[in-house]
């Protein structure tokens, strides 16, 4: 069913590939988990916290099987960073809009793109984005994933003046501890790892290297830091595993049904007309971010692991893609049953597929370990940042190599390819990557009077993109 040998490809090999995925994206667990903990105050937030790991866990386990079984992709899914931020802080928290009615707008982004995908006109969008800007989406979204990495192992922090900045090593004066050391350097290590057994040809190096990163941390923390066992093992140690279920059917199961549709309030508090225009523009920023989201990762995850295919044209794109974004689609409607923000294709599948994943095998063993998650909350904690932070960074440096398939000397190429590729870790977001890729495409050609080569599809993708920058930033 999977075709392992004739993808030159073992069982062992995908279980690793699956594993690496799930580890390097088991964190959304519990920041999703977090974000929308916010939504229930003091009174309900633990609640929430519950309730919306459960429907995460639960959205990755149903998504990432879905598109192993129905495209044989080695790709994962969940609920995707970014929109979970706008669905928490912006539509709800700064629109007003209560927890169940932006559910509605979830499930409403999900049928939109079902019926682009059955109709064909999502893969007409994909077409229009011109070689230009595809080319740029896998380093793009390489350099993201490294930056991804660097934060989350606490590498690069906040700045007040530069906005980023390297964490201080300096345990001199005061200015850090042994405590907030130790595992950054896990983590430097830990990429020195990986590479090291990249280079020696070890079979699922960015997996082991996770492991050992992992044991480095726990290891280092127990024997040196005083209260560490206290502070960061022995809560994962202390289950409830009913609770969270119980929160999950009271909270967050069929919301989107039973009070999703009841706006009144916000119509009351803002009125109709700014409820219609208000819906109808936050809608346009979900299906953007959510469509172009997953059509970056999917090209840049298969072109990173080399599986892309040629189509009829000679050009290379995405294998089984109609069934990967059907799935995506059919994953985003059940999330907001669920009771979780937009499900697409997660960008840290990269990692499996580095790990040596090319079948839908590693997505189905994603799935299972997610499915082991859903019993044992605090545990999913307890694989640190500073482990599948490293392996972020390596896979980073894995697909940022595409590079040099961009036309550097061209410079109607070489700006889209290089704005895609800056803008997509400068903005935290891979959609406005490609959004600004289009714009300085289409500006500089219609400039150089080559407005023909510009498509009708790119020029409509690229107004929608202004409609929804203009309308709700």
């Amino acid at each position: 069913m999977f075709k392992l040998k004739q993808n030159n490809t073992t069982v062992r090999t995908e279980l690793v590939a699956g594993i690496t995925t799930f580890m390097a994206m088991a964190y959304i667990l519990m920041v999703n988990a977090g974000m929308f903990s916010t939504l229930g105050g003091d009174a309900l937030g633990a609640s929430y916290y519950n309730a919306v790991y459960i429907a995460t866990a639960l959205s990755a386990v149903f998504g990432t099987l879905l598109i192993g079984l129905l495209s044989n992709l080695p790709l994962a899914q969940a609920s995707g960073m970014g929109l979970n931020a706008f669905f928490v802080y912006s539509v709800c928290i700064g629109m007003g809009f209560t927890y169940a009615n932006a559910l509605v707008m979830v499930l409403v982004d999900g049928i939109v793109f079902l019926i682009l995908t059955v109709t064909g006109l999502r893969r007409v969008i994909f077409d229009a984005i011109p070689k230009a800007v595809k080319a740029a989406i896998a380093p793009g979204i390489g350099l993201f994933i490294a930056f991804l990495g660097l934060q989350n192992s606490g590498i690069v922090v906040n700045s007040d003046s530069t906005l980023v900045d390297l964490h201080s090593f300096n345990l001199m004066f005061g200015h850090t501890t042994w405590a907030e050391i130790m595992p950054l350097l896990v983590t430097i290590f830990a990429i020195i790892a990986i590479a090291a057994m990249a280079k020696k040809k070890v079979k699922g190096a960015v997996f082991w290297g996770i492991i050992g990163g992992a044991v480095a941390y726990y290891a280092l923390g127990l024997i040196t830091i005083e209260n560490f066992y206290a502070e960061h093992v022995q809560g994962s140690l202390s289950l409830n595993i009913i609770q969270p279920f119980r929160d999950f059917f009271s909270l967050s199961f069929g919301k989107v049904f039973t009070e999703g549709f009841d706006f009144s309030a916000f119509i009351a508090a803002n009125g109709a007309g700014s409820f219609v225009a208000t819906f109808i523009a936050t809608m346009l920023a979900f299906c953007m971010v959510d469509m172009f989201d997953t059509l970056g990762t999917l090209y840049g995850a298969c072109r990173g692991g080399n599986l892309l295919v040629k189509n009829d044209k000679g050009e290379l794109e995405v294998p089984n893609m109609d069934r990967a974004m059907m799935a995506d689609a059919v994953a985003t409607c059940t999330g907001s049953v669920l009771g979780t923000s937009t499900v697409t294709t997660f960008v840290e599948s990269s990692a499996g597929v580095a790990a040596g994943g090319k079948t839908g095998v590693t997505s189905l063993v994603t799935a299972a370990a997610f499915a082991v998650a859903l019993f044992f909350a605090p545990i999913a904690k307890l694989i640190p940042p500073y482990a599948y932070g490293a392996a972020l960074i390596y896979v980073g440096v894995l697909m940022i190599g595409s590079v040099k398939d961009i036309d550097w000397k061209d410079v109607s190429v070489s700006v889209p390819a290089f704005l895609t590729i800056a803008m997509m870790p400068f903005t935290y977001n891979i959609s406005y990557g490609i959004a600004f890729g289009l714009f300085s495409y289409v500006i500089i050609k219609a400039f150089c009077g080559e407005i023909k080569q510009i498509k009708i599809g790119t020029w409509v993708v690229t107004a929608l993109f202004v409609a929804m920058f203009f309308l709700t930033h």
